[in-house]
This record gives C-alpha cells, structure tokens and sequence, in this order.
C-alpha cells in the first residue's frame, strides 16, 4: 500500500501562500504629505481704539478666536497674539475677510487690508476691529451693582471685578475693571446709582449686576417680573445713552443649603431679565447657568445665603468673561463654566 505524506511549505515559501499567518513583507512606505499649494499669509486682529486702521504701538488689545478669510482660505486667530495663519492662498490681490459670527459681541470690521499674492507672502496684515463707544475710554469696564459686585464675603483680591479683570487681561492683552458695587442696593437705587457713578469713569463697557435684593419686596415674590425689568432696562437704555456698551447680569443662584426655594423665583426673574437684555441689544452674563454647569452642592460657593466665596466669585467673574468674549457659558478649560430667606435688606 502507498502511504500518501503532506509535506509542509518549503521555508523559502511565503507563509502566506500556505496559508499561514503573523509574517510580514516588510514595512509599509510612509506617505509623503502633500504640500500645501498657494502662499502663507499671517493677519494680526487687533482692537483699532481709534478707528484709523493703524495698528498703533499704544493699542494693545488683540482679539482671539476671529476667523479670516483671503480667497476662501481661512484661518482663526490666536489667543494672546491675535495672529491668524493663513495657508494656500493663491495668486493675486484680495481683500481680507472677517467671518462675523466669530466677532465678540459689540465689535465690528474696521477699514480692512487688502493683499498680493506671491508678493505679500510670508508678510503680515493687520485687521482691525472697532467699537462704537463715542468718548468713553477704551477697555475700561465699570461694575455696577449690589454687594455681590463690591464683593462682601470675599477675601481682598478675590471679588469679581477683580477677577474679572485678571481674565480679560490674559485674554485680550488690557483691561481695566471699576467696582462699582454698593451694600444693600435694589434696581430703584440702581437709576440714581448710575447717574452718579457713571460721571467720571466714562467705561467703555457697563456690567450690571442687580435684582437679588428685589427679592425683598414682597411684589416682586408675588409677581416675578415685578419692577425689577422696568428698571434693568431703563439702567440699560441710560447705558446706551451714554455710548457705553451694555452687560447684563442674571440673577446668581441663592445658597441651595440655606433657601432652595427662592431659587425658582431666581429662575424666574431670570428669563425677564434675558428677554429684556437681549431685546435691548445688550451682552448676557448668564451667572445662573455659570453656577449650574459646576455641579455638585453648590453651597459649597457661599459664606451665607447669597454672598460668595472667593471662588464663587470666580464663577460669576467667568459668566461676565463669557458674555464679553461671546464664548457661551465657559472661561477656561476647568470643568463647568459659563437669597435670603425672610425680609430685609443685606
């Protein structure tokens, strides 16, 4: 009887003709990336206090995160310099582009560069942007409000307007923020407030933060809307009177552990405030929501029923930095971002 042998695959024969597996044909070819065609160009945004189109030595100011455009190719520009890289641009003259939707609220295009190509390449164009405050002074700031903006509870340093300034520094390369916050005052005290505090300081923007003491009246736990949007909004209308640029602030939230309960009417009040701010043309901080994007027991932000800790401070400091940059409800990378019980008066 013949006896039949399988005889394996000669090792000079691929594994993989026999049908094996876990052996390679050597490494595979590294791609080469395909240059990009067309000319770099680098566009500086800047804040053009004066409105001439220059970027001066004492205009500091540089705006981040503004897409430009050359010839369809864009680019968004950076923090800190305010420089936007823009790659792939072809051959000719252009007119530089801003995409409007990624201007901070307020601002507008200035008298904007054209640009050659191939001669501009490797060069930088300057883009400003202005704003219209009349002859109020540019990146300055005044916090108008209660003892939540004069910062009662708080260490030195740590209320929000100080804060506040720190961030928008960082952020744009200047700022100046004014408090103006006063003890135990509601949104009536707010039109005479304004009227003497505004005098002198000419702030390019105007942050209000008022109506948690308007919780006291009992018309206002009544009625949500109460006196409290007639009064924001003539505080606003006297703001835009006077060419300064409108921030409203929402009602913060009240210490969960101490009155929860007020903080519905806080809600309620709040969706007012945000009709008429928005209605008014005016930016929105939304502190409420700043507070509940952090989670967890948020008394843990509090020194009492509504005054804050340094960092609650630095929540409601990170929903005006929000409403400013038109950046939504966050400020930074860290996670989250952007009432007395009884009568009387705090």
């Amino acid at each position: 009887m013949r006896i039949f042998r399988f005889v394996p695959c000669l090792a000079a024969v691929s594994l993989v003709a026999c049908g094996g597996g876990g052996g390679s044909a050597g490494p595979s070819p590294v791609a080469t990336p395909t240059p990009v065609a067309g000319a770099t160009v680098q566009a500086v945004v800047f804040y053009d206090e004066d409105r001439d189109g220059l970027l001066s030595a004492d205009e500091p100011v540089r705006i981040p995160d503004v897409e430009i455009v050359i010839s369809g190719r864009s680019a968004r520009s950076e923090r800190g310099t305010g420089r936007a890289t823009v790659t792939g641009v072809p051959d000719g003259s252009f007119t530089v582009e801003i995409r409007s939707g990624t201007l901070p609220p307020f601002y507008s295009a200035g008298r904007l560069p054209s640009v050659s190509v191939p001669q501009a390449s490797g060069t930088t164009v300057n883009v400003p942007l202005t704003l219209s405050i009349g002859n109020n002074t540019p990146n300055v700031y005044m916090a108008f409000g209660d003892s939540l903006t004069r910062g009662q509870g708080a260490n030195p340093g740590g209320d929000y307007p100080t804060q506040l300034q720190a961030l928008l520094g960082s952020y744009l390369g200047g700022a100046e923020v004014v408090n103006r916050g006063a003890d135990s005052t509601n949104s009536y005290e707010a039109l005479e407030r304004f009227r003497r505090n505004f005098r002198g300081h000419t702030p390019a923007y105007t942050l209000v933060l008022y109506g948690t003491n308007d919780w006291n009246d009992p018309l206002c736990q009544d009625i949500a809307p109460c006196f409290t949007i007639e009064n924001l909004q003539t505080v606003v209308e006297l703001i835009k009177d006077a060419e300064s640029l409108p921030v409203v602030g929402l009602v913060p939230p009240a210490n969960p552990a101490i009155n929860a309960g007020r903080n519905v009417w806080v809600q309620d009040i709040n969706r007012f405030i945000r009709a008429m701010a928005e209605s008014e043309g005016a930016a929105v901080a939304d502190t409420y929501a700043t507070f509940q994007a952090k989670g967890g027991d948020l008394s843990r932000y509090f020194v009492d029923h509504v005054h804050f800790n340094d960092a609650g401070y630095k929540v409601i400091a990170e929903a005006f930095f929000a409403g400013i940059a038109g950046r939504g409800v966050t400020a930074s990378s860290s996670p989250g971002l952007g009432v007395r019980p009884g009568g009387g008066i705090w």
